[in-house]
């Protein structure tokens, strides 16, 4: 069977399966083919996993205006104005098609009528959070893969990742036209040929030892698209979140926002508030700042963790509020209606990413990015809460509409069909703990050399270790077949040293990125993002040969 025959075919390719790919691929779907690959199972994801809810200006007393200030007061300087405003207008919209879905939103009465409940989260001068209970991002994934398995024109392959983008010349343009990608039950890398590709592969949290995101965040689209030749911005913005449970078998349990904005306090282990002496906002203030206070005092006292405590709420207002969350909890044997739960911080959310335009395209033709791998300039320097999963939606679509009204785009028959993927020059690796081993220092060493607080000596000493694990992953990745860790792990590596690189770039504190070498904020540097443009890519990157791809 020739390459030409072997290779599947779509209009749209979809690199993700969370709110920003299902998403899109629904709004491609009635005028297009579109192909949705993920990683794992199709309702598996960081979007699965977000508690808190959406933000939208939805009642009466609150202002597009108050959104707006309020998101970039929290990007710290860094926010693209024109990004936050479109964001922000669409938002409302977004909810409507949500429930359109058939999202089941928590509503309350009010004045005899129904309406939706809406809760206020760090950051926000309101409230304008709308939520399913304690599990809005699974009621939102619920929704949208409902909906795209009764869609007849995608086709979602489960348990298929995205190995490397393929590029060639169309037309005398440099452009994608596909993505190599394996099966992760047979290992079988298959091409996908396709003239326009959406990433929607979420972030990197997981190049860090303690993340609260599931073990697919390892930062693949971000990588791919620097191997394409796309900038990369912002990511000395890493968000870690204040409040994941301190338990061994809790692994990536994050305790929402929402908590804290229903009145839970933090607290060291005598029980004292320490909030109030870092910020005038306490515990709502922006979650770099109360991840920072969380980090000094566990520094300062010697402790594994402090304390969230919601407990002098009525014990029914906890279990209406926060299900999942209480469920969860009593798994691990904390009530969290008669006590305090142990948290720490954990890397949450990659600010930077993929530099994009207002309709999600990237530096490369037909390469469109969407959701968390994407850098819009909606969050600047510190995303504000629950203003993802809106930046997810907002995107996905904007995306697709910009598609749909291209008419020059070239059939995918028409495509240059690339080289097949070569395996014949490749054995099996008998040193699987050597992939192990390179993840778990990689790990390590970003969470104690590239964390909350960062010195520009700590930052070296990581880029040079980096750089020596970059080479060690680049000769087993050349030598051996291919498997889904080693690909996660070449990825973060690459991501890990644009991270740094990022960091040692930025010559202040500002947002998520701070500098004891330079504590304050340089008012020079406001309004300009760290953009990194990767060394000029080979052209279409071939099926992989001796010596690797």
């Amino acid at each position: 069977m020739d390459t030409a025959q072997q290779a599947r075919k779509a209009d749209v390719l979809v690199i993700g399966s969370g709110a920003a790919g299902l998403s899109a691929a629904l709004h491609l779907a009635p005028h297009r083919r579109v192909v949705v690959l993920s990683k794992g199972p199709v309702d598996e994801g960081s979007t699965r996993y977000a508690q808190g809810g959406i933000s939208a200006v939805l009642d009466r007393q609150d202002s597009f205006d108050a959104h707006i200030d309020d998101t970039i007061d929290a990007g710290a300087g860094l926010c693209d104005a024109d990004a936050v405003r479109r964001t922000v207008a669409a938002g409302p919209e977004a909810i409507q098609w949500l429930l359109n879905l058939g999202v089941p939103f928590t509503r309350e009465s009010f004045e005899g009528r129904s309406r939706l409940h809406l809760t206020r989260e760090g950051g926000h001068s309101a409230r304008r959070v709308a939520h399913a209970a304690d599990a809005t991002g699974r009621a939102i994934e619920d929704a949208l893969v409902r909906s795209t398995g009764d869609t007849a024109s995608i086709d979602v392959l489960e348990r298929h990742v995205a190995v490397d983008l393929i590029t060639s010349r169309v037309d005398g343009v440099r452009r994608v036209v596909g993505a190599y990608v394996q099966d992760t039950a047979t290992r079988e890398v298959q091409t996908i040929m396709a003239p326009t590709v959406i990433m929607a592969t979420g972030g990197a949290s997981r190049v860090y030892l303690y993340s609260s995101n599931p073990d697919g965040a390892t930062g693949d689209g971000i990588a791919m698209a620097w191997r394409a030749g796309c900038r990369i911005a912002n990511m000395e913005f890493m968000q870690f979140h204040p409040t994941c449970l301190y338990h061994p078998r809790a692994k990536s349990f994050l305790i929402s926002e929402a908590v804290r904005g229903e009145g839970g306090l933090l607290k060291l282990p005598d029980g004292e508030r320490f909030m109030p002496r870092f910020d005038e906002r306490a515990e709502l203030a922006p979650r770099d700042i109360v991840a920072r206070a969380v980090d000094h005092e566990m520094k300062r006292l010697g402790i594994d963790h402090v304390y969230l405590d919601i407990s002098h709420k009525a014990a029914d207002f906890i279990r209406e509020h926060f299900p999942t969350i209480h469920e969860r909890c009593l798994e691990y044997g904390f009530d969290m209606t008669r006590e305090p739960l142990p948290v720490v911080p954990a890397a949450h959310y990659t600010c930077g990413g993929v530099v994009v335009n207002h309709f999600g395209q990237t530096d490369l033709p037909g390469l469109y990015a969407a959701g968390e791998v994407s850098c819009t300039g909606l969050h600047g320097a510190n995303r504000m809460a629950s203003n993802s999963l809106l930046e997810c939606l907002v995107y996905a679509r904007a995306a697709a509409e910009h598609i749909l009204s291209q008419t020059d785009l070239p059939a995918p028959e028409a495509l240059p069909v690339p080289a097949a993927w070569d395996e014949s020059r490749v054995t099996e690796s008998e040193e699987e703990v050597v992939v192990a081993h390179d993840w778990d220092e990689l790990r390590r060493l970003m969470w104690d050399y590239v964390g909350i607080v960062r010195t520009r000596s700590r930052l070296l000493r990581a880029q040079r270790r980096i750089r020596i694990l970059q080479e060690e992953i680049h000769e087993y990745y050349s030598h051996y077949r291919i498997s889904p860790d080693l690909i996660e792990l070449r990825n973060l590596g690459m991501v890990a040293e644009i991270i740094v690189q990022s960091a040692l770039a930025r010559r202040e504190s500002r947002g998520l990125h701070y500098l004891l070498d330079y504590p304050e904020r340089d008012p020079e540097l406001d309004g300009i993002p760290t953009v990194l443009v990767p060394p000029s890519p080979a052209g279409q990157l071939a099926g992989r040969a001796a010596g690797g791809s």
